[in-house]
């Protein structure tokens, strides 16, 4: 099973921030892209401790993305990097960001449906 990045269905798109994705069996793999600036901190309200809980492993294509986890370590991951976030972290972006991402389909379905709702709100 294959699919070009840009051909995967856009399941979240705002503010510049987009994030298309499909479930292939248990996993969902996912075309994420912020703009400068975007910090995903806000959005992740409500959820425990205010972070993300889904993990994700992935590579960076673009730029780089700041990442905190729960116990405030933090760490910069840069174009041409693989990374794996445990659950309990968010992110934010001082340029244009793209990152090809691998999480659970189900969690990562409950974090889509988190955003959207912040994004209605």
């Amino acid at each position: 099973m294959k699919k070009a990045k840009n051909e995967l269905p856009t399941r979240l798109e705002a503010g510049g921030v987009c994030f298309q994705g499909q479930d292939w069996g248990d996993i969902n793999v996912s075309r994420v892209r912020f703009p400068a600036g975007a910090d995903a901190t806000p959005l992740l309200e409500g959820l425990p401790n205010n972070l993300c809980q889904c993990p994700h492993w992935g590579t960076v294509v673009k730029g780089s993305i700041h990442v905190t986890y729960a116990d405030g370590t933090e760490e910069t991951v840069n174009a041409g990097e693989v990374y794996y976030w445990p659950p309990g972290h968010t992110v934010r972006v001082d340029e244009d960001y793209e990152a090809i991402e691998f999480s659970p389909s189900d969690q990562m379905g409950e974090l889509m449906k988190h955003l959207e709702a912040k994004l209605k709100g």
